[in-house]
């Protein structure tokens, strides 16, 4: 049974999305935006500044929306951006907020409520990740899958919010296969090989050690990071129908020979960038054609 104090914070946990979500609502409509954006790419650690090759319309801070997270992790800007593509409207996150900063579940993945709550139909996963397969190298580009939620709270735990879908979700189908058929398509054009695998999501901050990276590969795991699953879960429970590419930034523990640090994972985000941005641009022409 759910208590009182529980029906209180669920409630006001809507109420704070929902305010969120009028606030944007307006201010998209004062910057003559009449439909609803469509589509959504969150961006993951040194992905930011893909908006820099887009039709930007309108940026906006997020500690400028209402109750809405700030990221406190460097290569996370913090900016939700609103964006012209092919003749219809996008948004695309600046960073995001991870469990390992002290947030809840429910603050890491509000941005998704939010982006389900304006109407958003399709959502777009970016990340950096360790790599596992030992086929892998830093520099890959891999199309999650599927996915292994390791170590972190479920983000449906909690009162149920009816308004965003059912209390117990089907996650059979979490990563669209024709939105992979697309993204297997522009790497085509662009001459980009894609690896694909299973995404292993684990708390952080901390990296993992080889014998966990051990076991998540007996478990079929190919890359490994401390995002995505959450937002990836909340998203599927509100209907939207998602991909996720992950950045393959480092190898995983026991697989490297040299220490693993943020540092190198933001070098690598830095000399693959351009070609993933290539890619993210192109697939999102490509997904707003499919409807």
């Amino acid at each position: 049974m759910v208590n009182h104090s529980m029906r209180q914070s669920g409630s006001q946990d809507y109420l704070q999305a929902e305010t969120a979500a009028r606030f944007l609502r307006n201010l998209f409509q004062k910057h003559g935006l009449r439909d609803k954006p469509e589509l959504a790419v969150i961006l993951g650690s040194g992905l930011g500044n893909f908006t820099d090759c887009l039709a930007v319309e309108l940026k906006v801070p997020y500690d400028s929306i209402p109750h809405f997270p700030t990221p406190s992790v460097v290569g996370h800007p913090g900016s939700l951006v609103l964006v012209r593509q092919r003749r219809r409207w996008m948004v695309c996150l600046q960073g995001r907020s991870h469990l390992y900063e002290g947030h809840s579940m429910g603050t890491v993945t509000f941005p998704v409520r939010v982006l389900g709550m304006l109407g958003i139909k399709h959502l777009v996963v970016t990340n950096a990740a360790g790599g596992m397969n030992p086929r892998f190298r830093p520099g890959d580009f891999m199309l999650i899958s599927d996915h292994i939620s390791s170590f972190i709270p479920n983000p449906l735990v909690g009162p149920n919010w009816e308004y965003c879908g059912t209390r117990f979700p089907d996650m059979s189908q979490c990563y669209s296969l024709r939105f992979r058929r697309a993204a297997y398509r522009c790497g085509k054009q662009l001459k980009l090989e894609l690896k694909e695998g299973v995404y292993v999501a684990v708390s952080g901050p901390s990296y993992e050690t080889p014998a966990e990276i051990r076991m998540f590969r007996r478990l079929g795991g190919a890359a490994i990071g401390m995002s995505t699953v959450p937002e990836i879960m909340v998203a599927r429970q509100m209907g939207l129908e998602c991909l996720g590419i992950s950045l393959i930034t480092n190898l995983a523990a026991g697989l490297s020979k040299t220490p693993i640090s943020h540092a190198e994972v933001l070098s690598t985000t830095e000399q693959r960038k351009s070609e993933l941005f290539k890619l993210l641009k192109n697939l999102c022409s490509e997904i707003l054609k499919l409807e």
